[in-house]
């Protein structure tokens, strides 16, 4: 990787962005389309999403060799060394996987703004990377609308990767040019864009061409200008794991296991008035606003109040119980067996049969009061899914209430993985945090029993959650998060044991 200033093309800054609809653009992808010049962390995010630690420990292990082939040897030689430490023996389908539903959010979150402006302005675009393709096409393509993908080939055997590439090998330098001409022939591309003299082959091949130079720094791409807002996204890992980051999760892995057995143990074994000070105790923020209904009397023959929750993990209901300082059973479309063993609270599995449904509902809310998340599934970015509406039609005792969390660390939500990890990982955060906000309580006149159709009251409750979190309202259903997240619209193959089990909450 070069430092010195190149002085040999005009910089991006001086490249003209009108009127180019007619015109073809080629890029690299690190240090050009994206402002970071390394692709370790998004190697390091493969790594630990299909090998776990033990992956992301050897590719760590074996950065300072990749370190030193490729700045004091080659670049290809260096990349070689990553590609075959994060893919060796991995199933061709779990990259791909990943490719498709986790760096997509942290691709986008280091978009070059002023290679945004060129790229985007013009009607043709190519990529041109040294990275393996199938880590960077799905972004590329699905997120910033390229036309064309030209990067590494990796070797398969059997729908597993070898940890090879096929040749020409890494496509940099002149291997970047000969992709070129293969691809274009002698129709030269209008304008190349690159950042370092590896690039130079490819750039000479185009009518213009400029580079991107590392410094001054630029401001990536603000999320509202983002050419496709990222609703869904999966992965365990918040942060984007630079080798120091990848360390220091390593290193807490195994004490912050550990710690999440504590907490876990404090919410499912210490009576509910108590959980709250033993979270604060052990680390876990719990803040609670607005003024909670009191609880139902059974004396007086009063049936109980429905909370409306927006859903952000599957610990919405322990934490809005934690709140309360009392048990509120849940009503669930889905939920591991672990996650029900170690459940503080009565969880009740939906059959999402409309009619049993609504009758175990209603049979609910003479006991008591109870908790429904009615978007189905969670949603991680500031917007709200489309609410179910069967919950308007059984009770006109509506509270809604918003849900928001923080985690530093680990994600307690997932689409890809196994579910009854959500929990543990939650609380595996150094001080995960969860505020819990209670809106007023629904006006009669604005229920079903005042004439307003279910779907009236389940859109209203939605906006209404929606602007206390200042989130955005979707029509997204949990079909389209596992589409675009899993390859499948959330649901199982029936079983004959243990009946239909759902996927995913």
């Amino acid at each position: 990787m070069e430092k010195d200033h190149l002085p040999t093309f005009p910089t991006i800054d001086k490249c003209p962005s009108i009127g180019r609809e007619k015109h073809t653009v080629v890029a690299d992808m690190d240090g050009t389309l994206l402002r970071g010049r390394s692709s370790f962390p998004y190697f390091a995010l493969v790594a630990f999403e299909v090998g776990g630690i033990l992956r992301l420990l050897f590719l760590l292990l074996a950065s300072p060799l990749a370190g030193v082939l490729y700045y004091f040897v080659s670049e290809s030689a260096g990349i070689r060394v990553l590609v075959f430490a994060t893919f060796a023996g991995m199933k061709v389908a779990d990259i791909e996987s990943v490719a498709r539903a986790v760096l997509p959010k942290f691709y986008s979150a280091d978009l070059h703004s002023e290679t945004w402006r060129v790229f985007s302005s013009c009607g043709k675009r190519c990529v041109l990377t040294a990275n393996p393709r199938i880590m960077v096409e799905a972004f590329l393509k699905e997120f910033l609308g390229a036309d064309l993908v030209l990067g590494t080939e990796i070797s398969t055997y059997r729908g597993r990767a070898t940890g090879f590439v096929l040749n020409p090998g890494i496509v940099v330098g002149n291997n970047k040019a000969d992709a070129l001409k293969k691809a274009f022939g002698a129709d030269a591309p209008d304008i190349g864009l690159g950042d370092r003299k590896t690039d130079y082959p490819f750039m000479k091949l185009c009518k213009e061409s400029y580079v991107v130079p590392a410094k001054p720094e630029v401001e990536p791409v603000s999320h509202d200008k983002l050419p496709k807002p990222i609703v869904f996204h999966d992965g365990r890992l918040v942060s984007k794991p630079t080798p120091l980051m990848a360390l220091l999760t390593i290193l807490w892995i195994p004490v912050g296991f550990v710690l999440a057995c504590l907490r876990i143990a404090a919410g499912s074994l210490l009576p509910m008035p108590v959980v709250y000070y033993a979270f604060w105790a052990l680390g876990v923020r719990v803040y609670v606003k607005g003024t909670p209904p009191p609880p139902a009397k059974k004396s007086t023959g009063q049936t109980g109040v429905l909370f409306i929750c927006s859903h952000r993990t599957l610990l919405d209901p322990i934490f809005l119980s934690t709140a309360l300082g009392r048990p509120i059973p849940a009503v669930t479309y889905s939920l591991s067996r672990l996650s029900e063993i170690i459940s503080p609270i009565k969880t009740v599995r939906l059959t999402r049969n409309r009619v049993a449904d609504a009758n175990m509902i209603k049979k609910l809310l003479e006991q008591g009061d109870l908790v429904i998340c009615p978007e189905g599934t969670t949603c991680r970015e500031p917007f709200l899914l489309r609410f179910s509406a069967l919950f308007a039609e059984l009770t006109d005792k509506l509270v809604p209430v918003a849900m928001a969390n923080r985690m530093s660390m680990f994600h307690g939500t997932t689409a890809r993985g196994w579910k009854g990890m959500d929990p543990f990982y939650f609380f595996m955060n150094p001080s995960p945090a969860y505020e819990v906000t209670f809106l007023n309580k629904l006006p009669s006149e604005l229920t079903c029993a005042a004439g307003k159709s279910s779907h009236e009251v389940a859109n209203y409750i939605q906006r209404t959650i929606a602007a206390s979190l200042s989130y955005e309202c979707t029509t997204f259903t949990r079909k389209d998060k596992y589409r675009a997240l899993a390859g499948n619209d959330g649901t199982v193959a029936e079983k004959p044991a243990n009946g239909k089990k759902i996927m995913g909450c």
